[in-house]
């Protein structure tokens, strides 16, 4: 008997999704649980699992169309089945159903079809941990396991996929000459048709620099103390499957401040300032040539480091791999963006609207300081804070900034 596979209800306020990219076309084989398509809403694009093991019969709604929770995607059946006979699962209609399943598998996803046996020569390899692996083709006898008894988890794929592009991407820029800055798959008077994540980021970024009047107030932190603190107890995170990198640390400062300086954590309306509960960090993940995202630690201020970074780790593995939800990147009260892991020292960046402000994290980089009248060299970085005048003035602003400069240089 076919399947319907049904627009699900992604999120709260979630109405409409738009198809990105099927996975799997008509004639294919599929399994139940195994990723299907690709929907995109408010910038989050996620997989959609089948609800059922069999045959895609017919795709209803194309790449690029929009459809509203409920609607018709696609159905599965029997090959040779007719999909017009109205025989189609009960079960199937209800999108709350498939809603589950996308949720259940939102940081853990686990493929239906895959039963793997411990491997005498790598230890246990988790279904996850395998799938991952295939996707990116990663030999795992060159992955340094630091789980339980060496046991290779998904962090430790995840980072030596990450630690191979820097690789890739080092040895580009060696490359790199000036005739051929210009990527091979553009060609002049071309016309490069706007994906929806480019159309949405588009929208954001006019709308907040016509609704805020943006300033930008800079400072330079010394991060040798940081440097200290990750570099002794890197490895005891690591143990812990956390990757504690400096992205932590910065959210850590930054809920500092925002506690010191509660009406940063603001959003401007007619009526006055609307001072946040919560301190929810947004945190700018870039996604490649698709763009960025901006998923949310929601109350930052009650999180230990641990769990700063381990939160760090799972929003930016879950933005890169597909697996953000939309309510991972709604409610955020501030936002931090990391751009000097591009080689950029100081930037101005674009608020993250309603919110009343951003901080840019440059390249950190090791520079001549004086210290006591003394020349020292030091690992510093530039912090670019970008407020809302409307709701900070510059000595507002720069309290806040040195708060997070202060406990920066000051960590213990």
């Amino acid at each position: 008997m076919a399947t319907k596979v049904l627009v699900p209800r992604l999120g709260e306020g979630v109405d409409e999704v738009t198809v990105t990219k099927w996975l799997k076309q008509v004639g294919d084989s599929v399994n139940e649980l195994e990723p299907l398509l690709e929907v995109n809403t408010d910038k989050v694009d996620t997989e959609i699992p089948a609800p059922a093991t069999g045959t895609i019969l017919k795709i209803i709604t194309q790449e690029g169309n929009a459809a509203k929770v409920g609607e018709l995607l696609a159905i599965i059946g029997k090959t040779g089945e007719s999909v017009d006979s109205g025989q189609l699962t009960a079960d199937s209609e209800k999108p709350a159903a498939i809603a589950s399943k996308v949720e259940s598998q939102k940081s853990e996803p686990q493929p239906a079809t895959l039963n793997l046996q411990p491997s005498t020569d790598l230890g246990f390899i988790s279904p996850v941990v395998a799938k991952i692996a295939a996707e990116h083709g990663v030999d795992l006898t060159q992955v340094n396991g630091t789980g339980l008894n060496g046991r290779i988890t998904k962090n430790d794929v995840l980072s030596y996929v990450e630690g191979q592009k820097s690789k890739v991407e080092i040895q580009k820029s060696a490359n790199l000459q000036p005739s051929n800055l210009q990527p091979s798959n553009l060609q002049p008077g071309a016309l490069i048709k706007h994906s929806t994540m480019r159309k949405s980021i588009a929208q954001h970024m006019v709308e907040s620099k016509h609704t805020s009047p943006h300033v930008l107030t800079v400072m330079e932190a010394d991060m040798s103390r940081v440097a200290k603190h990750r570099a002794a107890n890197k490895a005891a995170f690591e143990r812990d499957g956390v990757n504690l990198t400096f992205t932590a640390y910065f959210m850590m400062a930054i809920v500092a401040g925002l506690k010191a300086y509660p009406q940063t954590n603001s959003s401007w309306t007619d009526e006055g300032l609307l001072v946040h509960k919560n301190v929810n960090l947004g945190m700018a993940v870039s996604l490649g040539e698709d763009g960025l995202i901006v998923p949310v630690i929601k109350k930052a201020e009650d999180l230990s480091l641990l769990a700063m970074a381990r939160a760090v780790n799972d929003l930016a593995n879950r933005a890169r791999t597909k697996k953000l939800q939309p309510d991972d990147v709604k409610g955020g009260t501030f936002t931090l963006t990391n751009h000097g892991v591009s080689g950029s020292l100081f930037a101005f960046p674009v608020i993250n609207q309603p919110q009343a402000g951003i901080l840019g994290v440059g390249a950190m980089q090791k520079r001549v300081v004086v210290i006591d009248d003394a020349i020292a060299i030091r690992p510093m970085v530039y912090l670019s804070f970008v407020f809302d005048h409307r709701i900070l003035d510059g000595a507002s602003a720069d309290w806040f900034l040195a708060k997070v400069k202060e406990t920066l240089e000051n960590w213990v």
